[in-house]
């Protein structure tokens, strides 16, 4: 595969990319307008994406009673909140997987952080796939060289692979997102690991999200633990690639 084109200039989108980019906003614009207009009248200036832990708490106290009332407008902008940031790479999703433990419990949480998360993963492999290769040559050339090379490398069981990497912080998953579709990881292999992958994490946060009160930093989240859990997990995910390139 010798896709290994040259970085692109300062500014590294077209009019026409730029103009496609425009439009993908737009829409999650227009989504959260039509749930902010059917909900009831009332004082919205805690709505703000979470940055700390007190944001969060905020968030929590003011949504709870309207997530009995109104469950559907709240899970909808949920989603769009949490599809949107994943799709352009804005940090924060960890705190939106707390909110979603704190409002839900485990398991709807669960569920829901992997839908909007693999939903959002998703919605960045196409951005990417459209407009993303002038962008990630520009930022991370290095890093998609060596991730191109071990992609090349596992193609026969690249799902494998993919697990290894979501389950483990080996790559930030949103490189991840933004990177397969440039050293051709197919889609079908990037959503199964995506879905599979992150309920690890996933459930680890969720549960974190319910006793909210007792967390003091995010730090807290993955203690030792947790971290090795996921890179045994992430050990065993990998294994069969090693072993098929033991036996070639």
């Amino acid at each position: 595969m010798d896709k290994n084109v040259t970085v692109g200039s300062k500014f590294p989108l077209s009019f026409w990319e730029l103009t496609m980019a425009t439009l993908v906003i737009m829409g999650f614009v227009l989504g959260l307008a039509g749930v902010y207009l059917t909900m009831p009248d009332s004082d919205y200036s805690f709505l703000r994406l979470p940055r700390s832990l007190e944001d969060l708490h905020i968030l929590r106290d003011n949504l709870e009673g309207y997530t009995s009332d109104y469950t559907l407008q709240v899970l909808v902008g949920y989603c769009i909140i949490y599809i949107f940031m994943q799709t352009f790479m804005i940090p924060g999703t960890v705190f939106m997987s707390l909110l979603a433990g704190a409002l839900f419990g485990v398991f709807k949480g669960v569920a829901l952080v992997v839908f909007a998360a693999t939903a959002g993963a998703s919605s960045c492999y196409f951005l990417s796939k459209l407009i993303g290769r002038p962008i990630i040559f520009s930022l991370w050339p290095e890093k998609l060289h060596f991730f191109q090379a071990q992609v090349a490398k596992r193609r026969e069981r690249l799902l494998n692979y993919m697990l290894f990497l979501r389950v483990t912080p080996t790559l930030p998953n949103t490189f991840i997102n933004f990177a397969s579709p440039i050293v051709d990881v197919p889609y079908h292999t990037f959503f199964l690991a995506t879905v599979i992958g992150i309920i690890p994490a996933a459930y680890v946060t969720v549960r974190a999200g319910i006793t909210l009160g007792e967390l003091r930093s995010v730090g807290d989240l993955y203690d030792f633990q947790s971290i090795a859990t996921l890179f045994f997990i992430g050990v065993i995910s990998i294994t069969p690639t090693l072993m098929g390139k033991n036996e070639s």
